[in-house]
């Protein structure tokens, strides 16, 4: 019978010799403990680049050679994938401490953590030190050598110092990062990740350009067309070029059974709920540079938006916007097969299906895009009334929306009054001859050319570019800046109406 060498009687292991050679020192000589205990916290930022066990060890080092010989830790704190930048109540983690700080039980006296950076960004120690302060925790940093002193003017500085650190740390990897990618898309065409977007699949497109990365056995990917998918998203454009709307392409995509995106793909989709084409899903296909086999980045940013909740801790919450199309970062060789030309991408971009007037008469709103509501920054409305071209802003106000008062008024502009008052300000004509032509095409295709807007608001109209802001002459054309709803509008229905201003006179 053969018995394993662990279960030998007798037989002392490597761990337990190890334990052994611990050298015992008279008492005397021992630094007595204070009796403190400790929560310890520690983060980290990635779970797929990073290793839980190992991060969380070297971190818990440095906090326990910290309180050696002073305390003990007695609970653990530890986020993982969670960026600096959040906020201590929007982390698992943190938030779990935050409450454990604020119960009279806790069962500790002090956190302690590895690094500052591992725990803080920015002013937020500054705002949590009322916190801890509060309900008397104390806070250990190795910065610090041992407890912060909030009173104490040299740590405090110190702190800001760590805290700006930080910050700057977080800007420059991300500043170092964009510049990279930005080579790599435009020069490179490289696929950065992410979904394929529909119509493509991700295949392999060799080993890693890094080596280091390549001897790990990093690959490559590009897009290659779908044999099942790109079909689809080509006849989606052939039946946008058509005039066919949004919404009927949509509708005879779902008659048809063709799956969505989502139903496609729903490894890669798993927030959606993969049955039915949406009108946002179609329009986005329309609107993806990337079907033309360009390498297209940048197109979306996160922004970081402060919050300033009741409590005293800045929150941050993150939001996706769109970048305008001069900001995109567009690859200067054909990066992967396109499954539409450029042509035909740039066409579709200019399609509008707008209904049609009864009486078939096309009606052009030269100004559309250029104006802006002074009042809450919207982009105005093109609005028909009376046979005439006009704009209108309701601030974010739908009928979907419970009516809430006080409410701004909704501003409405005449395009031929704005034509003519830009046609007959002198000042504005010394930098733009231009703007005095009696053809409005010609008027309007300078403030384009120019990248130039117009803001309105109930009393004053202004022409902005990137470089001047132009108050037009309200005496240049004789007209008057607002005017009241028109009269003819019985009075039932103006009961009903929620107060606004006219330019139509």
């Amino acid at each position: 019978m053969t018995m394993r060498a662990d279960t030998i009687p007798g037989q002392v292991t490597l761990a337990s010799w190890a334990v052994q050679q611990r050298k015992v020192r008279p008492q005397r000589f021992t630094p007595p403990a204070d009796g403190l205990t400790f929560a310890f916290y520690g983060r980290m930022s990635t779970v797929d680049f990073q290793d839980r066990t190992s991060s969380c060890r070297w971190q818990r080092d440095y906090a326990e050679d910290l309180v050696a010989g002073r305390g003990r830790i007695v609970a653990e704190f530890f986020d993982e994938g969670v960026s600096r930048r959040v906020a201590w109540p929007d982390r698992p983690q943190a938030a779990r401490l935050l409450a454990a700080v604020a119960d009279p039980a806790r069962g500790f006296d002090a956190i302690v953590v590895g690094e500052y950076e591992r725990a803080f960004h920015g002013q937020q120690l500054e705002q949590l030190s009322l916190t801890l302060v509060e309900h008397g925790v104390q806070l250990w940093l190795p910065e610090t050598y041992g407890p912060v002193d909030f009173d104490n003017p040299r740590q405090l500085a110190l702190l800001d110092l760590l805290g700006v650190h930080s910050q700057r740390e977080v800007a420059r990897a991300r500043r170092r990062t964009s510049a990279a990618m930005r080579a790599q898309a435009e020069l490179q065409g490289r696929h950065l990740g992410g979904r394929p977007p529909y119509g493509y699949r991700l295949v392999d497109a060799g080993p890693h350009p890094n080596r280091a990365h390549a001897a790990w056995g990093r690959r490559l990917h590009r897009l290659e067309p779908d044999p099942t998918t790109a079909p689809w998203v080509r006849w989606i454009f052939e039946q946008r070029l058509n005039g066919r709307s949004v919404a009927s392409i949509a509708r005879r995509l779902n008659d048809s059974g063709v799956p969505c995106p989502s139903g496609a793909d729903p490894a890669r989709n798993r927030h959606r709920s993969g049955q039915r084409w949406m009108l946002t899903t179609v329009a986005a296909i329309l609107a993806n540079p990337r079907y033309t086999g360009r390498q297209v980045w940048n197109r979306h940013r996160t922004d970081h938006d402060d919050v300033h909740p009741d409590d005293a801790v800045t929150r941050h919450h993150e939001v996706q916007r769109r970048n305008a199309a001069p900001q995109w970062v567009i690859s200067r060789q054909i990066a992967h097969p396109p499954l539409v030309t450029e042509e035909q991408f740039v066409a579709v971009q200019a399609v509008h299906t707008a209904p049609t007037p009864a009486d078939g008469t096309p009606r052009r709103y030269l100004l559309a895009g250029l104006l802006f509501c002074g009042v809450c920054g919207r982009l105005m409305d093109s609005h028909w009334v009376h046979g005439r071209p006009g704009y209108r802003c309701r601030h974010g106000y739908t009928s979907t929306r419970t009516k809430t008062s006080p409410r701004p008024k909704i501003l409405y502009l005449r395009e031929d009054h704005l034509l003519d008052r830009i046609r007959h300000d002198r000042g504005l004509h010394r930098h733009h001859p231009a703007l005095r032509s009696p053809d409005p095409e010609k008027l309007t295709a300078c403030l384009r050319t120019n990248n130039m807007i117009i803001v309105c608001d109930h009393r004053a109209w202004t022409v902005e570019s990137e470089t001047e802001v132009h108050p037009l002459n309200p005496q240049g054309s004789g007209l008057p800046a607002t005017a009241k709803i028109p009269a003819q509008r019985n009075g039932n229905h103006a009961k009903h109406e929620e107060p606004s201003l006219f330019v139509w006179k």
